[in-house]
């Protein structure tokens, strides 16, 4: 062990390889919060009013060039978040995809999926208290049966929000994930760049800000790492397709040990945001996983974080 991997160990530290031999050190925190906005894209965020978001800008580090995976639609973009990998490896092609009846057999199962970053801290740390409130009722399939303590289809972003909201006063999880569809239904209905679609993207910043006040009231902001990002953005009224506007997403990240005001300049995928969760928990990946932690989201510092 490295003098490097031996004090991180003791302070309470992830240690992540680097190409070229070197380590990187990744600050834990005792809870992760991914909010996920369906069709939220880079521009919605620039054109929108998103003060909420802009603060977490200034507060943390962001990416408005991180990609997606093709197809550019909901169900291959959300597993490979969750999965630390690609379509070519987890198999979620399109949004048909359901259990066991993909064209292209997964690279591994565990828990009668492909592993999620839900199923690896269900192994790793069994006693973890893990939330799953999803505005798009496709979302739940994708995760391995009975690995979240809660999974939760409320419908619609203000009740979604408010589920979560009680989940995270009440039980103060490990790991929560809240996945908001209105945004993509403006980029449909109305189409994306319309007035319809920045009003939805607004609509996404104040219950993000219901979230962190949340956090604040039950004490944990101090401890989470807030994650806010998408599964794809849109062109016209639609997106599938292979253009950078349906390709590049937010990643926009803000806790502990995050840099502060950063725009990342190094690539940014969006299933590395699984690898980034991860390390943030203290749970190692699977060699499944192709992702890798987002090491240039941290300061350069080493924090103070408590072992756990």
């Amino acid at each position: 062990m490295s003098r490097l991997a031996w004090i991180a160990t003791v302070v309470g530290l992830m240690v992540m390889p680097v190409r070229g031999g070197e380590e990187a050190v990744v600050p834990r925190a005792g809870h992760v919060v991914i909010i996920g906005v369906d069709g939220l894209s880079p521009d919605g965020l620039l054109k929108a009013k998103v003060p909420v978001v802009d603060r977490l800008k200034r507060e943390g580090a962001w990416s408005f060039h991180a990609r997606g995976v093709m197809p550019t639609v909901s169900s291959p973009n959300w597993a490979s978040m969750i999965m630390g990998a690609g379509p070519e490896q987890h198999g979620v092609l399109s949004n048909e995809w359901q259990p066991g009846k993909s064209s292209i057999t997964p690279t591994a199962q565990a828990h009668g999926g492909f592993p999620t970053v839900f199923g690896i801290l269900r192994e790793q740390r069994p006693k973890s208290k893990i939330g799953i409130f999803h505005d798009w009722d496709g979302f739940a399939r994708l995760v391995e049966p009975g690995v979240a303590d809660v999974v939760l289809n409320p419908k619609g972003p203000q009740a979604t929000v408010e589920k979560a909201v009680e989940y995270i006063m009440k039980e103060k999880p490990t790991l929560t994930f809240i996945h908001l569809d209105h945004v993509d239904h403006a980029g449909h209905h109305d189409g994306h760049g319309t007035p319809q679609y920045y009003a939805a993207v607004a609509e996404a910043d104040r219950l993000i800000g219901e979230v962190l006040r949340a956090l604040e009231r039950a004490g944990m902001a101090g401890d989470t790492l807030v994650l806010i990002t998408a599964d794809h953005g849109g062109k016209g009224k639609g997106h599938g397709g292979n253009t950078m506007g349906e390709l590049e997403i937010p990643w926009i990240v803000a806790g502990p040990g995050v840099a502060r005001g950063k725009e990342i300049g190094s690539p940014v995928n969006t299933f590395d945001t699984a690898a980034t969760v991860a390390a943030v928990l203290g749970i190692n990946p699977p060699e499944c996983w192709i992702a890798r932690p987002v090491r240039a989201a941290f300061a350069a510092s080493t924090p103070t974080a408590a072992a756990r």
